[in-house]
């Protein structure tokens, strides 16, 4: 009996040893720490790596975002998410710097729904800038802004102007770039502006864990009298949809009953069914967008060496 007791206790000694050295050898570690080094992501490098890829490359994306409500299945994080992976995906495969993501945009229209958060276009135009200078006096130049907000449009092409007539540098915006031929897109709903079915894909192929489709449904949308007639009346016209994006997303202030929480009770702006949303159609679209990326960089290195 004793032997097998002296035979137990080796046994648990023999388990428990390991156990104790290895907890005491690993280092503390903040639990919710998970995010791997990527690669020329600015944050996180260091200055001697920054320094080195500068002797390669003077190019850098400033990804654009906002902090507003994306309906009841996405994070208020969407817009800056979507852009800021969109540019570490097409880091990965081009020689460019990705600076931190500006995180809050112009997103007056949304306040109506806790958690936005805004800035002044202004206020928005002039940081973008001076972030830009910033990389700048470093040697980067030439600029990329890769906005993913249509309410940041205005500042982002301030900016842009600003980057191109008073520094050394040239700026461009690559969001609206054309994809390569023959990229094959999902069918989308008539309008799909604002966590719809585009965007919800896209979230799901991207940051998967963020999105809720527990709470993914179709809104019921309460548009102001003119913007109803003009989208019908695009239908056959479809040059009107100009007005008819200026008739929408507006401040509560302008009393004009088109901020995004008087249109659409959960926020979301779809003639779609956010339900039918799939990461198969965001992987479509952010493959084919990436794509076009890096031609766009790489085609631009060439222009300038010939």
């Amino acid at each position: 009996m004793k032997r097998y007791y002296f035979i137990v206790g080796i046994l648990i000694i023999g388990w428990l040893l390991p156990q104790v050295v290895g907890a005491q050898g690993e280092a503390p570690r903040n639990p919710l720490w998970y995010e791997p080094k990527i690669k020329h992501y600015l944050a996180h490098m260091s200055w001697s790596e920054v320094q080195e890829l500068l002797k390669g490359s003077d190019m850098a994306i400033i990804p654009v975002g906002s902090i507003e409500q994306h309906g009841p299945q996405l994070p208020l994080g969407t817009d800056i998410l979507d852009a800021l992976e969109l540019a570490l995906l097409v880091a990965q495969q081009t020689e460019v710097v990705v600076a931190p993501a500006l995180w809050v945009g112009y997103s007056e229209h949304h306040m109506g729904f806790p958690g936005t958060l805004t800035l002044s276009t202004d206020t928005l135009q002039q940081v973008l800038f001076e972030v830009a200078q910033s990389l700048i006096r470093h040697g980067f130049k030439k600029i990329m802004l890769l906005n993913r907000h249509g309410g940041n449009n205005t500042a982002v092409n301030i900016a842009i102007q600003r980057i191109n007539h008073e520094t050394e540098a040239t700026a461009a915006e690559i969001s609206g770039l054309r994809l390569p031929e023959g990229t094959e897109l999902p069918e989308a709903p008539q309008i799909d502006w604002h966590a719809g079915v585009g965007e919800t894909s896209f979230m799901l192929y991207l940051t998967p864990s963020l999105v809720d489709m527990s709470q993914a449904r179709p809104p019921v949308l309460t548009l102001p009298a003119d913007a109803l007639t003009l989208s019908q009346i695009a239908k056959d016209n479809p040059n009107l949809n100009r007005l008819f994006s200026s008739s929408v997303f507006l401040p509560k202030a302008t009393g004009k009953k088109a901020s995004s929480r008087e249109m659409s009770k959960t926020g979301v702006f779809t003639t779609g069914n956010p339900a039918d949303a799939t990461a198969e159609m965001g992987k479509m679209e952010v493959e084919g967008y990436v794509k076009a990326a890096v031609k766009f960089i790489e085609d631009w290195k060439k222009a300038e060496k010939e």
